[in-house]
């Protein structure tokens, strides 16, 4: 079925940034940097992508869950929005650790709820 894979990343793309906006981890707080951070390091999977391909490191598979649409040589356009969701994804569990880990000890969050 082509077109499955990226409907697969955007899916869970969408599910991150629902996460992200419900408990105010990236974007919200910051949307100009988060946006900076996720094209900055884009840009450079991208930029690592290319050297592997050019190396012959990095050969596209043949899959039909691909749309079938290349934006170079080796390259589906699938590509460029999985690594723009890993980004995201590393910025968001990036800012959800720091959150955890300088929380005081003992706070219960009004989101959750003490057991009886």
């Amino acid at each position: 079925m082509p077109g499955l894979y990226l409907f697969a990343i955007l899916v869970s793309l969408a599910g991150i940034a629902l996460l992200d906006l419900r408990f105010g981890l990236a974007l919200r707080p910051a949307p100009g940097r988060t946006a900076a951070v996720v094209a900055i390091g884009t840009a450079f999977l991208l930029a690592w992508d290319a050297v592997g391909i050019a190396t012959g490191v990095f050969v596209k598979g043949g899959s039909p869950l691909y749309v079938g649409i290349d934006i170079a040589p080796q390259l589906p356009i699938e590509e460029p929005v999985f690594l723009m969701f890993l980004s995201y994804l590393a910025l968001v569990v990036w800012a959800a650790a720091l959150r955890l880990l300088t929380a005081p000890r003992g706070r219960v969050r009004p989101e959750s709820r003490e057991l009886p």
